[in-house]
């Protein structure tokens, strides 16, 4: 592995300092950001239901800006499971229970899991807690065959941004993990019973039809843009991944995480989370600060940077080479002469 970065910020107390200015919740702001999230995703739920009955392809045009909204929603609910949309904890913990009823999630699990993502990620040793599954060379030429076919499928975009919208958003929420404790499995279990009653609701007050045709765009739409953010945030070729011994928290946000320079549309409805690089280092900025976080600070000068094109190029990469950390496609790693015969003959290339 390489050594850590010589312009390592991790022992430089400053950049606490300058960020605590921007790690303070605006309540003008917030109360915009639910104007422009969830109170425009369910008002846009009766005209969805209206258009049913003028033509279902009116429906699927609307459903555009409305998956747009439920994202920004996902990004409310994820800005309280950091404490940072409101001043107040108790706030930000009954918000983000009604917010995570609109994205079917569970808050307490979904906010323990990524607590742990952030004070993880880039790190080998503790790979898989809330990340996307990244085998390392050694690990999948180790790999027995149905594994090593099983990765592969996992990582073909078709089924990453196609099925895994569904697991993401739908399915893996609603089962909770065998190492979580009572509270955690509480919070799946009552997050589950909640959105039956709310769901079968509104299916008795539209029928479960209509609801279905209304709800399915909008959480694939929305759905495979966050699987897609969530990707390429931690996903690109320089990307930082170090051992436990030589793993740093600052090191891991400024390199491992990436600024993505998305069009002003789009930035809006992903709700800045594109500039992770800031909400890394600090998960106290509220996404409507992150932008001017990233523009009033020089710690930032030189993070990884992603074009919205770029991005897309970023699914080809599947693999860490250890030595260096850094991502490799399958080519790539067919190339390295880790050990005797490579993956050059792997019955799985």
């Amino acid at each position: 592995m390489s050594e850590a970065s010589p312009s390592s910020t991790h022992d430089d107390p400053l950049w606490r300092e300058q960020l605590a200015p921007y790690a303070r919740p605006r309540p003008l702001l917030t109360a915009l950001d639910i104007l422009t999230g969830p109170v425009a995703y369910l008002a846009l739920w009766p005209l969805m239901v209206w258009s049913l009955g003028v033509s279902y392809w009116l429906t699927l045009l609307i459903s555009i800006p409305a998956a747009g909204f439920l994202l920004r929603t996902f990004i409310l609910f994820h800005d309280c499971t950091h404490g940072s949309l409101f001043a107040r904890r108790e706030t930000n913990l009954w918000f983000g229970r009604a917010f995570g009823l609109l994205v079917f999630h569970p808050f307490a699990h979904w906010r323990h899991s990524h607590a742990v993502h952030h004070g993880s990620a880039g790190d080998l040793d503790r790979r898989g807690a809330g990340d996307v599954m990244t085998m390392t060379v050694a690990e999948y030429r180790q790999a027995p065959l149905r594994a090593r076919l099983s990765y592969r499928a996992f990582r073909n975009p078709a089924v990453m941004f196609g099925l895994g919208p569904l697991w993401a958003l739908v399915v893996q929420p609603r089962i909770p993990p065998s190492t979580a404790n009572r509270a955690l499995r509480n919070s799946v279990w009552l997050t589950n019973l909640a959105v039956i009653v709310l769901v079968a609701g509104v299916c008795l007050l539209i029928g479960w039809q209509e609801y279905l045709l209304v709800q399915t765009p909008m959480v694939l739409i929305a759905g495979s843009m966050g699987v897609w953010l969530f990707f390429v945030q931690h996903q690109f070729e320089d990307v930082y991944w170090e051992s436990s011994e030589n793993w740093s928290y600052a090191d891991a946000a400024l390199r491992g995480s990436s600024h993505l320079k998305l069009p002003k549309p789009l930035q809006f409805f992903t709700g800045n989370i594109g500039l992770h690089h800031v909400h890394h280092l600090s998960t106290r900025v509220p996404n409507y600060s992150l932008q001017a976080a990233n523009d009033g600070l020089s710690v930032f000068a030189d993070v990884p940077v992603l074009t919205f094109w770029q991005s897309l190029r970023c699914t080809r990469f599947k693999l860490i080479d250890e030595r260096t950390g850094r991502l490799l496609t399958w080519r790539q790693a067919r190339q390295l002469d880790h050990a005797p015969g490579g993956l050059a003959t792997d019955p799985a290339a």
